[in-house]
């Protein structure tokens, strides 16, 4: 029984590690858009992570940890979809480090409709 709360607690260490790495992310990241994406992976990421190593240290908790893992593993990235699509739908500017910006050329090619300003 012991060794599944050290197996937990270094599962857990490793989430926190994640989570303090998306931090640190979010302080580097050139722009709005990689700071989302830093932020949703490495959120999404080490909350996994923490959630799991609960499930060794505390099992009774199994169905309802594994509840919230389903619901930040749909809506972290989801919302993060979101945000970034009004950012850009707004005319957040990229940074002068961006190379690639698909979206304008699906525009640009008529593969999707161009984005409005919000009414």
């Amino acid at each position: 029984m012991e060794i599944l709360k050290i197996i937990g607690a270094v599962i857990t260490l490793m989430g926190s590690i994640a989570l303090f790495l998306g931090a640190l992310g979010l302080v580097r990241m050139p722009d709005l858009y990689n700071r989302i994406q830093t932020g949703t992976k490495a959120s999404t990421f080490g909350t996994v992570l923490t959630l799991l190593g609960l499930i060794f240290i505390f099992p009774g908790w199994v169905g309802k940890l594994v509840i919230l893992m389903l619901f930040v593993g749909i809506s972290n990235p989801v919302s993060s979809h979101v945000l970034a699509r009004n950012a850009y739908r707004y005319g957040v500017p990229l940074s002068d480090k961006t190379t690639v910006d698909r979206l304008a050329e699906d525009i640009e090619n008529k593969e999707v409709e161009p984005v409005n300003d919000a009414q």
